[in-house]
């Protein structure tokens, strides 16, 4: 059976930071390297069986790496989806892992040409085929799931378990040296039933929201949009330290009216080509 997926999106500088290091890919959206996020809340809504893609990058380096880290996460995230979409319906899980990989090799290998050492990306994906769903990350960008008052992480935090001082470093990242260590992202298949919540982040917003506050938000019955504003504004009320992004999705079933509409365009088509 076919869904709608209703979808709402933002990405913010923070109270703190003058320069935004995060980025996304939204059903074709996104932002390029140098931006100011997204002005607000962005909205809209889509057919699983136009195969869509969500993703949150979070960039990492000194001297405006970071974010140009994410933007070619983001950038070869769109590229390989043009390029293959037609093997989100053959094999999704597949379909990620080589979308990683891609990504991977265009943060490496803009490090290589410019002789830059550290430069990375977190990587937060879902995808949606005709049938399935599936989720993937690479870093600390996080993916929860909300459903029937349940809530429940999705994604894998790949961090050193201990650390000294500041932030645990990050086990798997876009901009892996393709030489020195194994990209192992992590993939989970997903539920698709109408009411189900899929949230994607970064660590803008987990740093400064405990899991049973974004848990308070998620599990309302309000719109997406609706949502993600309440999320954004807790996120920035309690300090807004690094720069957020936050990508929310909702699985919703096709009203027959609508699929009858679609059954009957097919159907003038078809006599068209005959």
């Amino acid at each position: 059976m076919a869904y709608q997926i209703a979808y709402a999106y933002t990405c913010h500088t923070g109270n703190v930071r003058a320069n935004n290091e995060d980025n996304f890919w939204c059903c074709g959206e996104t932002m390029q390297a140098e931006n100011q996020g997204t002005g607000g809340v962005h909205a809209g809504s889509t057919s699983q069986n136009k195969l869509p893609v969500l993703a949150v990058f979070d960039g990492m380096g000194g001297e405006s790496c970071g974010e140009i880290a994410a933007y070619l996460a983001a950038d070869a995230c769109g590229k390989y989806y043009q390029q293959h979409k037609a093997d989100i319906k053959k094999e999704l899980e597949q379909y990620l892992i080589e979308s990683c990989k891609s990504m991977n090799h265009a943060v490496c290998d803009y490090s290589i040409k410019n002789r830059i050492r550290s430069m990375g990306s977190t990587a937060a994906m879902v995808a949606f085929s005709a049938e399935s769903a599936y989720a993937c990350n690479l870093g600390d960008s996080r993916i929860y799931q909300a459903w029937n008052g349940q809530f429940r992480q999705i994604s894998t935090d790949h961090v050193l378990k201990s650390s000294m001082f500041g932030k645990a470093p990050l086990t798997q990242y876009v901009g892996i040296p393709e030489e020195s260590m194994a990209l192992e992202p992590s993939v989970v298949e997903m539920e698709c039933m109408p009411g189900i919540r899929y949230l994607l982040c970064s660590d803008g917003m987990t740093d400064m929201l405990s899991d049973g506050e974004i848990a308070d938000i998620l599990t309302r019955e309000i719109p997406v949009n609706e949502a993600v504003e309440l999320l954004l504004e807790r996120t920035l009320k309690k300090g807004g330290k690094d720069n957020v992004t936050i990508i929310l999705c909702e699985i919703a079933e096709q009203e027959k009216k609508n699929r009858f509409l679609q059954w009957m365009g097919r159907r003038k088509t078809a006599r068209q080509s005959v």
